[in-house]
């Protein structure tokens, strides 16, 4: 999956982008802001799109005086599934948390970091997760590490893309807080909580021990 633009996995045409920007937004677009925002294509090949969907009553066109304001239809029969495709990570996310959810060993975190939280990224991305295991589990306990390999797997099976976990004890984590590391920005800014406590709260609480 192209974690910068999902919906592609479906619909690899301009097309794809334009839709994305159309279900993500309330209000009217003209043509050179959905351009804009699609960042892909021509303006002119941007409103050949629109054109099109707006035959297929898809797309509705409103006439604002100066420029053509473009909404998507939120009743027309393909709209959900355009919207279910403009928000992918968010599906991926969901599916992720429910997984952990069913975990015999609760994470005291986890979160998805890198380019899948920022929407970068490309085919060949990975999808970065960060766990974070209490300390009385011990590295290498078998359960917990047959749900971490699960959950990679459920990760390739979902997106095509490779899964990196990076995974650590609470301990270690407060070993990473003391140094400052850079890696400690890409873990927060941004990510996608997906289970255990957010990590700003576990941060403050491992800091004030």
């Amino acid at each position: 999956m192209d974690l910068s633009n999902p919906i592609s996995t479906v619909v690899p045409s301009l097309d794809g982008p334009v839709l994305q920007v159309l279900a993500r937004a309330e209000d009217g677009l003209s043509g050179r802001q959905i351009h804009k925002l699609a960042g892909q294509g021509s303006v002119a090949g941007v409103r050949l799109v629109l054109q099109r969907l707006a035959a297929t009553g898809l797309v509705h066109v409103d006439d604002a005086g100066n420029s053509l304001l473009y909404t998507l239809n939120r009743h027309h029969l393909a709209a959900p599934v355009v919207e279910f495709l403009a928000d992918l990570r968010g599906a991926l996310a969901g599916r992720l948390a429910a997984e952990l959810n069913g975990w015999l060993i609760q994470p005291v975190h986890a979160s998805l970091y890198g380019a899948v939280a920022r929407a970068e990224g490309d085919l060949e991305s990975d999808v970065d997760i960060l766990l974070i295991r209490a300390d009385d589990v011990a590295a290498g306990d078998p359960t917990w590490e047959q749900q971490a390999a699960a959950l990679m797997q459920t990760v390739v099976d979902l997106t095509g893309n490779p899964a990196h976990v990076f995974e650590l004890s609470q301990a270690e984590l407060a070993g990473h807080l003391t140094t400052s590391e850079a890696i400690l920005n890409d873990w927060m800014d941004p990510s996608i909580q997906l289970a255990g406590l957010p990590l700003s709260a576990l941060q403050l609480e491992l800091v004030a021990e």
